[in-house]
């Protein structure tokens, strides 16, 4: 910054700061001829002016390019008069889960149930996650809110914990070990012998 545009500065923040001690602005006859030009100017243009001029210099230096839906047309569009949009989209971003009517939760939960069972470590747990299953399938049939019946079935607790022995004893089959190794000294004992025998 030369001297003169030093000087413009210490104006500009004196001015700034008579503006923030008394509450009112300054007066106008404490600003350069070339500030009061430039302000004029600024009111001048109109703010549409303004507007296309800041779109096409960021055109000109590439922030367009590359846009993710650049040449494709937009998502959702057919649903623009969705009034929920805004909670649909979000869900799905998010991947919020376990919200919607207890029947088609349910419905989830029962086609993902094995793989939680499998999970469990005993056999007391598996049956504990059975009856909560079942418990919360008999008060989903209860609720008269409305929204898709239940059509989820009850799980037999003695039947699944059997299934679950089976996939665990079926997963828990045990590899044969392998033959424990001999000694350096007897391997070397071997192939001498071995080759004594050629």
């Amino acid at each position: 910054m030369g001297n003169r545009g030093a000087d413009a500065y210490r104006r500009r923040m004196e001015r700034a700061a008579r503006i923030r001690a008394a509450g009112v602005p300054a007066e106008a006859d404490d600003e350069t001829p070339e500030e009061t030009a430039l302000r004029r100017r600024k009111e001048q243009v109109d703010p549409a002016d303004k507007a296309d001029y800041l779109i096409r210099d960021a055109m000109l230096r590439g922030e367009f390019e590359n846009l993710q839906y650049a040449g494709k047309p937009l998502p959702n569009l057919a649903e623009a008069n969705d009034p929920d949009w805004w909670i649909k989209g979000l869900i799905q971003r998010e991947n919020i889960s376990g919200l919607g009517p207890p029947a088609l939760l349910l419905r989830v939960e029962d086609a993902e149930l094995d793989n939680v069972l499998d999970a469990r470590s005993s056999a007391a747990q598996v049956r504990e996650t059975v009856e909560e299953f079942n418990q919360r399938i008999v008060e989903a049939r209860r609720q008269l809110l409305g929204g898709p019946p239940v059509i989820t079935k009850l799980r037999d607790v003695e039947l699944e914990v059997q299934r679950w022995q089976e996939r665990r004893g079926s997963a828990a089959t045990p590899e044969p070990a392998p033959e424990p190794s001999r000694p350096w000294w007897r391997r070397r004992w071997w192939s001498r012998a071995r080759n004594r025998a050629q």
